[in-house]
């Protein structure tokens, strides 16, 4: 089973936060996780916005595991098309659009779940009718 997973959901892998349990047990129900080329900048931005030292270092070897094993969807014309068109029709802002026409790409419209904790994200998603984890 895939989803695609947003840089709010994928953050909590690495950070402790009250939300962290809940991340881990939804996104680990799926043997492939998919997410936009630019959750890439986003989670490693976060990371040493929000870590230093060890704990940065442990979480970027942590991050760069999985992101190898991440099926990643380009950033092209036709992502960016989507991207476009999800942002005018629902309002959101531009990174979280760019998330929703990754997603989008990878087949959302036909069920492909969303994880994400972020509440625009899942607002904008749920108002196309998509999947949206965690409920």
């Amino acid at each position: 089973m895939t989803a695609y997973i947003d840089s709010s959901a994928l953050l909590k892998l690495y950070l402790s936060e009250p939300e962290t349990d809940v991340a881990f047990e939804v996104i680990h129900r799926f043997r492939v996780w998919t997410t936009g080329r630019h959750t890439l900048v986003e989670v490693r931005r976060n990371l040493t916005r929000l870590l230093s030292g060890r704990d940065l270092s442990a979480a970027r070897r942590a991050f760069s595991d999985d992101w190898g094993n991440v099926t990643v969807i380009e950033l092209d014309d036709s992502t960016c098309e989507h991207a476009a068109k999800l942002a005018e029709q629902t309002g959101i802002k531009s990174l979280d659009a760019l998330h929703l026409g990754a997603a989008a790409v990878a087949g959302a419209a036909d069920g492909l779940p969303i994880i994400t904790f972020d509440r625009r994200v899942k607002e904008a998603a749920s108002s196309l009718g998509w999947a949206v984890l965690p409920e």
